[in-house]
């Protein structure tokens, strides 16, 4: 029935079939329910569609990467946050979550099919050669550079390393080369800067291994200064999210007690609740935290719980609404299994999947510069516009559990959302034009105004 091209594929298949079996449960060929019967149909199904494709497909076609995209099929059907992450991907999102990486330190994107340059990273070996904003880049090491994936691989490298970026730059008839020696590149998630004496802000992109030691250190510079801090911006604005550990502490930074955070799961592991503990420097000041739809996740527990503690007021539009935690698994091949575990609560229980957090100030962007205030948010994705995207479960309560499992391993940690990282420099001027932030400074000097009324 096969020849002896088909056979290997037809025992190969047979062990892939075999494993997933296994994986179905514990026992499966010692006691075979209805369901697992069905489920070993399906992968007898599988395995002939498999088998025709490989026989009658117009084209050869690779056995290993149609089982990869047939499991890609399969994790991404069951929401829009997991999916199968190859191998690079994988290791960019390790990358991201871990706080440097090396390299030479520009920010890219594609472009009018160009690898443009956003900026270049200060203080590093892109920065001091002069790459500048809107450089395009063509070639590296003499290679054409077509592919963002494919120039950022080329770009990094282990440290000490040369490598030579052609660039073309507007208003330069010749092309420009750089060499350049890698070098270790902070990826910092933590911006700060005072808006004035005593107001200070401070703009959080993601959440990254770094980030509670990030806002610690810019914390305890702006409470440092001459002039008590009497008011704080945090902007989460555009915040996709990160590891779950990090907007924990973060939230913590600013709560002495009470909930932060509860997460339920199907599986009784990853059902946890996680509380604020008193922190030794006591944060009395008030707090308007920033939120748009691009808000998300990781960023929405932050929020989410200073809300419901009352220790900030939120001002902006409506988040993302990312109510879900996902981990990721690293599979035998280097690839990662981005899973979705369970779905999470604020502190008074309120599910925000599908939903968003809702600001106590709504008031949605536009730059006090321009003549003309369009939105920036204006027909933004948002979380219930996603394929398959999970419902929100009514009533947590009723499921919560003592758990008390604070257990945060550092290993595996789970993620909330792909990681942006992507933070540009902070500016005073950019600020002042922002109305969001200027709104944001109104109400905290009002704050103190009104406060002293009575004194």
């Amino acid at each position: 029935m096969f020849n002896k091209q088909t056979r290997p594929v037809k025992l190969w298949l047979l062990m892939v079939i075999a494993v997933v079996v296994w994986t179905i449960g514990t026992g499966f060929y010692r006691d075979l329910s209805a369901k697992n019967d069905e489920a070993y149909e399906e992968l007898k199904v599988f395995s002939d569609v498999i088998q025709i494709i490989q026989r009658e497909y117009v084209d050869d076609v690779d056995q290993k990467q149609l089982i990869q995209k047939a499991i890609q099929g399969m994790v991404q059907s069951l929401d829009p946050h997991s999916s199968l992450l190859p191998p690079a991907a994988f290791e960019d999102l390790q990358i991201d979550t871990k706080g440097k990486f090396t390299g030479i330190g520009i920010h890219i994107t594609m472009q009018d099919g160009f690898v443009t340059v956003i900026s270049p990273i200060e203080d590093t070996p892109a920065y001091k050669a002069g790459i500048k904003a809107r450089d395009r880049i063509i070639k590296v090491d003499g290679k054409p550079a077509r592919d963002l994936r494919e120039a950022v691989n080329m770009m990094r490298g282990p440290k000490g390393t040369p490598v030579v970026v052609t660039i073309l730059r507007e208003g330069v008839k010749k092309p420009l080369e750089f060499k350049l020696i890698r070098d270790v590149i902070p990826i910092y998630s933590v911006k700060s800067i005072m808006m004035k004496d005593g107001y200070g802000y401070i703009r959080l992109s993601n959440f990254t291994g770094t980030t509670t030691t990030e806002m610690k250190t810019a914390l305890d510079k702006m409470e440092a200064t001459q002039v008590p801090l009497k008011g704080l911006i945090l902007d989460l604005r555009n915040n996709g999210g990160g590891l779950l550990n990090q907007s924990i502490q973060v939230a913590d930074l600013f709560l002495d007690k009470g909930k932060i955070l509860f997460i339920k799961g199907r599986n009784k592991k990853n059902t946890k609740e996680f509380d604020a503990t008193p922190s030794s420097v006591k944060r009395r000041y008030p707090i308007v935290v920033l939120i748009n739809g691009g808000t998300a996740s990781a960023s929405e527990i932050v929020a989410g719980a200073l809300q419901d503690h009352k220790r900030a007021l939120i001002l902006g539009t409506t988040s993302f609404g990312k109510g879900s935690v996902q981990t990721v698994e690293t599979l035998r091949d280097g690839s990662g299994l981005k899973l979705t575990i369970a779905r999470y609560y604020t502190p008074s229980g309120r599910s925000i999947q599908a939903k968003g957090i809702e600001p106590d100030i709504y008031l949605k962007h536009r730059r006090l510069d321009l003549e003309q205030a369009g939105s920036r948010e204006d027909g933004q994705i948002k979380e219930k516009d996603l394929m398959n995207h999970l419902k929100a479960e009514p009533n947590p309560n009723k499921h919560r559990n003592n758990a008390g499992d604070k257990d945060r391993k550092k290993d595996n940690q789970p993620q909330m959302q792909p990681v942006q990282f992507r933070i540009g420099p902070l500016k005073l001027e950019t600020l002042h034009a922002d109305n969001q932030v200027m709104r944001a400074l109104e109400l905290l000097e009002g704050y103190e105004i009104f406060k002293n009324l009575n004194s």
